[in-house]
């Protein structure tokens, strides 16, 4: 027995070494003669150690998969595509813990796995399933070699993976089988864990990477930095990057690192996965009904490409900043020739080693702009890019504040079509044919300096613009009348008050107009979810300026007029202004918004001056203990049922 106890812990190690480290230290026909002779002992005793790397080949057929409940939830994440809902994501977690840090890792395509252990040793695995109960498949997962079957941990805990199979594992086995090719690493990975025969599992060679520590009965790690260690001590495969940052500019920058180097990698990813990382933050956050509100996964939908840097010119943005625009060698994405590529500022220039003569990966996706994500290469002629010192476009000095270089002209021309541009744009008040150029002639030719200014054109105005003819004049024209109506929202959002994006507009809109938004205080502002100090102190500061004030009266003037979405005037939840806090098990956080104001009221993304209403779920955060002090009415899940029981009768 002592020499199988021996054999167990040589054979495991070097295992480690192999399917873990990636580092062998012995030759394969080492390994198997101890193997071997190991299987003779077993035979002979007729004993199996519970740790015996004899127990991963794969068993007989099963019947079925049994469910198992897993012991905590295992929560899916919400997702990202845009820089402007990462940037809320960071609006939310900074309200909670304003220095906090941030991990960043691989977000792999493949199949989530949840590993049970108990005093030490190995006890299931299952599918992630519904989050709340999977699959058992401990009989497939024996046939993976990448987690150890005895660790040094004697509690009850619950690890959190994801199976995966390597490309060139994917492609060897279709070399292997030429008839039944499989289609892709991510359903080869699921097929193959969630196959009846642990033969057919052994043979597509799964390994599962671990990221998480679900659950601890004792000793419970405080951080996702705490959590990958833990992880890597015990023996666990996990992936090298990994990276914790101290700010939203880190992770940025990281998120760029990793899809840049995905390119190289033997394994299918589609994203970023990005935590809070201590637990005190993601104890005050809490969870919706679906997703950790202290998580988000940032997915790649994007095209990339490879060119060549062939010069840098700096443009002048709406707010004064100086952006890198690079030229490039031509290159095909998302069905466009490409010939140019921005930076974010000259600190991402430096920070991504772009130089001119440099060869980098760009992206594009959907309608914006193409961007730089880093340089591949250098070559001999490579050579760093200037710092400019006075604006490009007006001569006025520069100023550098933090990462960004700044225009200090107020009138400088480039601004001011900029913020027109802005305001034109389809995602704004949508003026359909109103270009830059356009705009930028129409500010030289015809004084155009204002929003307003367009409500005031008539077709005198282009008379003598050369490329007008009476068809695209009537079709601009009729396009900026066709504005005065936008949804409140977007014209919340075409104005250009600093930080409001798209989705922080989106929650200004539910106050209902402008006038009720200029009239939010900083803890009406700082109280919605995706609104933080340095944005409501612009928002305060915009709506003070007496130049932006006299702006909104000339736009209402012109006839401008942009529209709340309208709610029923009638139903249960008429005159209310609804929060709802936690997980509701009937039904999802956005179906009970849509509810809420299809019966009159209005649903709210956090707990304000005129809130009326809270509907507190399961695992409800700190908007319930706010309701509370400031003394608001709140309800259960179940007195909300009967509230919009009553409205359907």
């Amino acid at each position: 027995m002592d020499r199988m106890h021996e054999l167990v812990a040589v054979l495991n190690r070097w295992a480690y070494e192999y399917y873990v480290l990636d580092a062998p230290s012995v030759s394969d026909r080492e390994y198997d003669r101890l193997y071997d002779e190991l299987r003779t002992l077993e035979r002979r005793t007729g004993v199996v150690l519970p740790d015996s790397p004899t127990r991963r080949v794969g068993g007989e057929p099963v019947k079925a998969f049994a469910r198992h409940r897993h012991i905590a939830r295992l929560y899916s994440l919400d997702k990202a595509v845009t820089g402007d809902e990462l940037n809320a994501f960071f609006t939310r977690v900074g309200k909670v813990s304003p220095r906090a840090k941030y991990t960043v890792e691989y977000k792999f395509d493949g199949l989530t796995m949840c590993l049970t252990y108990r005093d030490g040793a190995f006890v299931r695995a299952t599918t992630r399933g519904n989050g709340i109960e999977g699959e058992d498949v401990t009989a497939q997962a024996l046939t993976v070699k990448s987690f150890p079957l005895a660790i040094s941990y004697r509690g009850t805990l619950e690890v959190r993976g994801e199976a995966i199979i390597r490309l060139s594992v994917l492609e060897a086995y279709n070399r292997a089988h030429p008839d039944e090719p499989l289609k892709n690493a991510r359903n080869a990975a699921a097929g193959a864990i969630r196959n009846l025969d642990p033969k057919v599992t052994a043979a597509r060679r799964p390994e599962i990477v671990f990221y998480d520590v679900n659950y601890m009965s004792e000793g419970a790690v405080s951080s996702q930095e705490e959590a990958m260690a833990f992880l890597r001590r015990e023996g666990f495969k996990t992936f090298p990057y990994f990276k914790v940052c101290a700010s939203p500019e880190e992770v940025f920058s990281a998120i760029d690192e990793i899809e840049i180097g995905r390119k190289k990698l033997d394994v299918l990813t589609d994203g970023a996965v990005v935590k809070a990382d201590d637990e005190e933050t993601r104890a005050a956050m809490g969870y919706t009904d679906k997703f950790p509100r202290w998580a988000i996964a940032y997915k790649f939908e994007a095209e990339e490409a490879e060119a060549t840097v062939e010069e840098v010119v700096w443009q002048v943005g709406r707010t004064g900043k100086l952006t890198p625009l690079a030229k490039i060698t031509p290159v095909e994405l998302a069905g466009a020739t490409v010939r140019r590529a921005t930076l974010n500022n000259y600190g991402d220039l430096t920070r991504k080693d772009v130089k001119l003569h440099s060869r980098v990966l760009v992206r594009r996706s959907n309608e914006v702009i193409p961007e730089i994500l880093g340089a591949i290469s250098h070559t001999e002629g490579s050579v760093p890019v200037q710092k400019p010192v006075v604006c490009p476009a007006c001569g006025a000095p520069v100023s550098e504040v933090g990462a960004n270089l700044f225009c200090t002209n107020e009138a400088c021309p480039p601004r001011i079509v900029q913020k027109l541009t802005h305001y034109c744009s389809k995602n704004a008040a949508d003026v359909e044919g109103m270009s830059e150029a356009t705009l930028t002639l129409l500010y030289e030719k015809r004084g155009v300096r204002r929003f307003s200014d367009l409500y005031a054109l008539t077709a005198e105005s282009f008379a003598g613009l050369e490329g007008f003819k009476q068809k695209k004049i009537a079709n601009l024209l009729q396009a900026v009348a066709a504005s005065k109506r936008m949804p409140l929202e977007r014209f919340l959002y075409a104005i250009g008050i600093e930080g409001i994006g798209r989705v922080a507009a989106r929650d200004l809109a539910a106050f209902g107009s402008v006038d009720a938004v200029a009239a939010l205080t900083f803890e009406d502002l700082v109280a919605l979810e995706n609104v933080g100090d340095v944005t409501a102190n612009a928002v305060l500061r915009y709506f003070a300026d007496d130049e932006n004030r006299a702006e909104l009266a000339r736009l209402k003037a012109a006839g401008v007029a942009p529209t709340a979405e309208e709610r029923p005037s009638e139903g249960a939840f008429a005159g209310e202004c609804v929060v709802l806090t936690g997980g509701l098990s009937s039904m999802s956080r956005a179906e009970a918004q849509k509810r809420i104001e299809q019966a009159g009221g209005t649903a709210q993304s956090a707990v304000t001056g005129k809130t009326t209403l809270v509907v507190a779920g399961s695992d409800a955060g700190s908007k319930l203990q706010k309701a509370r002090e400031k003394g608001i009415r709140i309800i259960g899940e179940e007195e909300f049922l009967a509230i919009l029981g009553e409205e359907a009768r």
